[in-house]
């Protein structure tokens, strides 16, 4: 691959994001509603390649149902103001109403407060109560502690969700997890991320996850650009690791991890352009905080805003668009691709010429 000279000193090789490609039409159309937007992990089907970002201004344990409904997978914040406190209401209200300097101070204190093990099992009992597919999601640092208590009260998929994780972390100070062998005696399937080279999917991809995570920094609400100077563009982020799962696929005998875009997907054409460089699904965010059911009451934020020492979020106000259903199912009032997601994902299949998600990983990309 061609590397660029920054410096006499340094070179690197340029990467693209979704902002940089296109999708190019081909020979033959289809009609949108030929096409099926399924796909399937481990033993889990779902109607839309979209998972609902584990983050408290999208998903309450209400959302991730309503979402599960809807055919996505909505995956609850195990970490965040559900498990920390018996009704966190009064506060998501509270953080969308903070402004100026003293809102990531007040933040942090509301996030202070313990996660307790019981408001895990009762969101959680709760979500499978109401019959959808059950997934929650940990950060590495806290996964050890609350692992048992999460396959305990009934998870289906298990989520361990970081601004980077990698399989091989090592620390002076205490014993890191081990993923493979988590992964290994855990009795549900595991998504892990993000990460965004191929060698680091390639090492995720060998504990033995059902999917891997791609990206971090991209977010909307995220600053971990220009608060750690670290990011990697998604269009190639997304290929690179696809290309991991392709060898893994080789080295392991016929083992297929799923590779999960998570980062960048803001409008409904990002979805078709991840597809295209070779994801399985979408985690989204800020669009569903778009949403009129959303928690966040139009502002969005992800965990990363309330670090105690070094925050790297920010707090993104939304125009509150329409309900969940619209958002994803349109009809859309605007032209700017926020509403109706899984329409934009049939026409853009549609337009060339593909009817299945994994035939639609081969189609032509252009930079430009």
């Amino acid at each position: 691959m061609t590397e660029i000279e920054i410096g006499r000193a340094k070179r690197a090789r340029r990467a693209y994001s979704f902002d940089d490609i296109a999708i190019v039409p081909s020979r033959r159309t289809r009609d949108p509603q030929e096409v099926s937007t399924a796909w399937q992990i481990d033993a889990y089907r779902f109607d839309l390649p979209v998972l609902a970002a584990p983050m408290d201004s999208v998903m309450s344990p209400a959302t991730a149902i309503e979402f599960g409904r809807l055919g996505g997978l909505g995956v609850l914040n195990l970490e965040g103001l559900w498990t920390r406190y018996e009704d966190p209401t009064s506060l998501l209200a509270e953080v969308a109403e903070l402004e100026g300097v003293d809102a990531v101070r007040r933040i942090q204190e509301i996030y202070a407060e313990p996660i307790k093990a019981e408001l895990i099992t009762t969101r959680l009992k709760e979500m499978r109560a109401a019959g959808v597919t059950v997934a929650g999601s940990l950060s590495p640092q806290h996964t050890k502690e609350f692992a048992k208590t999460v396959v305990d009260a009934g998870v289906d998929m298990f989520v361990i969700r970081g601004t980077t994780v990698s399989a091989e972390h090592v620390s002076s100070n205490a014993e890191p997890l081990n993923l493979k062998e988590f992964i290994y005696e855990l009795d549900v399937p595991v998504i892990v991320g993000g990460c965004a080279t191929y060698q680091a999917a390639l090492h995720l991809m060998r504990t033995g996850a059902a999917g891997v995570l791609v990206g971090f920094g991209g977010g909307a609400a995220h600053t971990t650009r220009t608060v750690l100077g670290v990011a990697v563009p998604m269009a190639s982020a997304v290929a690179d690791v696809a290309a991991a799962r392709r060898d893994y696929l080789d080295e392991s005998g016929g083992r297929y991890v799923h590779v999960i875009a998570d980062g960048s997907i803001g409008r409904a054409g990002d979805i078709p352009k991840a597809i295209a460089c070779g994801a399985d699904a979408v985690m989204v965010g800020s669009p569903l905080a778009r949403s009129t059911e959303a928690p966040g009451h139009g502002l969005h934020w992800g965990m990363e805003a309330a670090n105690p020492t070094l925050p790297r979020g920010e707090r993104v106000r939304f125009e509150q668009l329409g309900t969940l259903e619209e958002i994803l199912f349109g009809p859309s009032r605007v032209a700017d691709g926020t509403m109706n997601l899984i329409g934009a994902l049939r026409r853009s299949m549609a337009t060339t010429g593909y009817t299945e998600l994994k035939e639609f990983q081969r189609v032509e990309v252009v930079v430009g």
